[in-house]
């Protein structure tokens, strides 16, 4: 077989935003949201943050995005910061507002003045009268409603989790609390995500579980994100990119290949369905799925405000 070849089959697909803190940001947003809706997305999903206003911002996004493209938009929910009764009331908002699919968390603490927290997760602990952890946040939104509920996985284990074994457990929990899919940090290797794939089916999980895809901007910030996450970035990626750092429009180009070469080899093994971490930027990401076979469906407004 041709491993260059174009995929048979065009995966569905799926985008995460984050809510712009200013003004700039909220035009740079809602450019890559524009950019990417024609490609008509399963759903497009917006993070949720420990703070207030940034909750705020994630709900105005949130309803935004489905009311002004039609494109079925989900809301990020975390256990952090907040009690069992101020996020049944956040979830009865989205409800109303006609939000039905939820991502539920248990979510970083915010990061401390020296550093620590953030990305990863580490020092956490629950919130008195909070939901404690994200199975327990999956069971009370089905409690306040018929969310569809996606929760994270961890092909290569949480930082956090005492074994490969017991991370698998905690996900095994989420699910039989009522979340109807799963989606990985994101991967690099995609050995790993298929030998995930495996050990979920021997413990008896049978939802879709999704595969994180990260368009790569910057690789340098990229390696350090996934060592907090306990991501493997491999060797053969690590050399598509070196001499790189200063010569960006070379290393756009390498990027586009690269996450291409990765997406079309999960597909043509059989994923059905791919998330892609956007980090509000389009143009990266829609060549991928160019190259993917996805086109779009509605009328482009590429380059709109």
């Amino acid at each position: 077989m041709n491993r260059e070849s174009p995929p048979k089959t065009v995966p569905r697909v799926s985008f995460e935003f984050f809510p712009p803190k200013t003004e700039k940001m909220e035009q740079s947003l809602w450019q890559a949201v524009q950019r990417l809706a024609p490609l008509a997305p399963s759903f497009v999903s917006v993070t949720y943050g420990a703070g207030g206003s940034t909750r705020e911002r994630t709900h105005a996004t949130v309803t935004r995005i489905q009311r002004e493209t039609g494109v079925v938009a989900a809301a990020h929910l975390t256990c952090v910061a907040a009690t069992r009764d101020e996020i049944d009331a956040v979830a009865r908002t989205y409800w109303e507002a006609g939000i039905r699919h939820v991502v539920a968390l248990r979510g970083d603490p915010p990061a401390a003045a020296d550093g620590s927290g953030g990305l990863g997760g580490f020092g956490y602990r629950p919130f008195p009268g909070g939901y404690d952890y994200a199975a327990d946040l999956v069971a009370g939104l089905k409690r306040v409603a018929d969310f569809e509920i996606s929760v994270a996985a961890y092909p290569e284990a949480h930082p956090e989790a005492a074994s490969a074994a017991a991370d698998l457990d905690n996900l095994k929990r989420k699910i039989d609390a009522g979340a109807t899919r799963a989606i990985t940090q994101f991967i690099f290797d995609n050995d790993a995500y298929f030998r995930f794939l495996d050990r979920t089916a021997a413990a008896g999980i049978s939802v879709p579980i999704v595969p994180g895809i990260l368009p790569v901007t910057n690789f340098t910030r990229t390696v350090e994100m996934a060592a907090k996450c306990g991501t493997t970035v491999p060797a053969w990626m690590a050399d598509a990119f070196e001499g790189l750092d200063r010569d960006p429009e070379t290393r756009h180009l390498v990027a586009a290949t690269v996450v291409a070469r990765q997406c079309r080899d999960l597909v043509r093994r059989g994923v059905g369905d791919l998330h892609f971490y956007t980090l509000n930027r389009a143009d990266l990401t829609f060549a991928i799925c160019h190259l993917l076979g996805v086109r779009a469906k509605l009328p482009a407004t590429a380059g709109s405000p």
